[in-house]
């Protein structure tokens, strides 16, 4: 029997009831230039007549744990970059530029900088600029690295 979400313990069902509970308390930041509802792969946001912005955030999921116990790293950066790329690309818009967000319980400066190339190789890979992001540190919230 393959895995899939429900057996791994993902509840698809109650991420979609979190969206419907979340979606009039987010609507209330949206004014008419927000294009896109909450709970799409991208947002679009009208900046003129003719031009829109488009916006994705996204995660590599439980890759995480693959990384981490193949001691491989620069591949979920790539993976990072790719998939939000590929939500913004469902909206017909070309990636600009990404930021990223990088936490560890506890800093390793190795698994750090290649979690950065795979994230610099995605970013060329797109074509776009890696323009800022966040460093955490959190012991006991997460896995060291």
């Amino acid at each position: 029997m393959g895995m899939d979400y429900k057996t791994s313990g993902v509840d698809i069902d109650m991420g979609d009831k979190f969206v419907d509970r979340i979606k009039r308390m987010v609507g209330k930041t949206h004014d008419a230039r927000t294009v896109a509802s909450v709970g799409g792969f991208a947002a679009l946001y009208k900046m003129d007549e003719n031009r829109f912005l488009a916006a994705s955030t996204d995660g590599v999921g439980t890759k995480i744990k693959l990384a981490i116990e193949t001691n491989v790293h620069n591949t979920i950066g790539i993976d990072l970059v790719a998939m939000c790329v590929n939500d913004l690309l469902c909206t017909g818009a070309r990636p600009l530029f990404f930021l990223d967000y990088f936490a560890s319980g506890k800093l390793n400066l190795d698994v750090g900088e290649k979690v950065l190339e795979g994230i610099v190789e995605g970013c060329l890979q797109g074509k776009m600029a890696l323009i800022g992001g966040e460093t955490a540190e959190m012991p006991g919230m997460y896995h060291n690295g």
